[in-house]
């Protein structure tokens, strides 16, 4: 629940609420707009992360009581950091390389460009992705909703922040809000997501949902 609400109230500030405000035309922020939605996505990150970590820290720990949670020294905290400054540079500089190809092959089949953002994400969100599986296979329920919402939550709250800084130092536009239809598919999986997880258990029925919401995004992005 802690995730759900820092991720929903992140969403709407950054892709929906542009859709409906008044000072500049279009789904985009001026520049006092978007710098206030920067300051509270980093708030609310921040916040969240004083929440992991320190003030109710047992929330994300796993429910099995018997299994002892190791806290990492000093040592091991810096040096895990670094690797993943390190890991997370490899990830984006292949996001990159991969970037071009990647859009030729879009272009060559008469598809809409928008895909290649849905694959490039998908490339950048994979590590979180599959080590989210492999906790799920093992029955780490835990470990897994942290791994796959704390990566989504992570990937939209630093994000924004980070190109609205590059935006304003290029003068460049940004260009937030979703399209009707992705809203659409966007309010549904968060409704789908808060129905699974509201009563502590879920089944299989739920995931499948969310796979066939996901395929009909993509699907509508081909054939909008």
């Amino acid at each position: 629940n802690s995730l759900l609400v820092s991720l929903i109230a992140i969403l709407v500030l950054t892709l929906i609420l542009p859709n409906f405000t008044t000072s500049a035309n279009g789904p985009v922020y001026t520049q006092p707009q978007l710098i206030f939605v920067s300051i509270a996505c980093l708030t609310i990150y921040s916040t969240f992360l004083l929440v992991q970590t320190v003030r109710h820290r047992n929330y994300f720990l796993p429910k099995n009581k018997e299994e002892k949670v190791s806290v990492p020294t000093f040592k091991e905290s810096i040096l895990s950091f670094i690797t993943l400054l390190v890991c997370l540079g490899i990830v984006v500089l292949m996001a990159k390389k991969l970037s071009t190809p990647i859009e030729t092959i879009i272009r060559n089949a008469g598809l809409p460009q928008s895909l290649v953002g849905v694959i490039i994400a998908a490339v950048i969100l994979l590590p979180e992705g599959i080590a989210s599986i492999k906790a799920a296979r093992k029955d780490d329920l835990q470990t897994s909703l942290n791994l796959s919402l704390g990566s989504a939550l992570t990937s939209i709250g630093l994000t924004i922040p980070a190109v609205a800084v590059v935006c304003s130092i290029f003068d460049l536009d940004l260009v937030l809000g979703l399209d009707y239809k992705s809203m659409v598919l966007l309010g549904l999986s968060i409704f789908i997501t808060m129905l699974s997880l509201s009563r502590g258990k879920t089944n299989i029925l739920y995931g499948v949902v969310l796979l066939v919401n996901l395929a009909a995004y993509i699907f509508t992005v081909i054939y909008p």
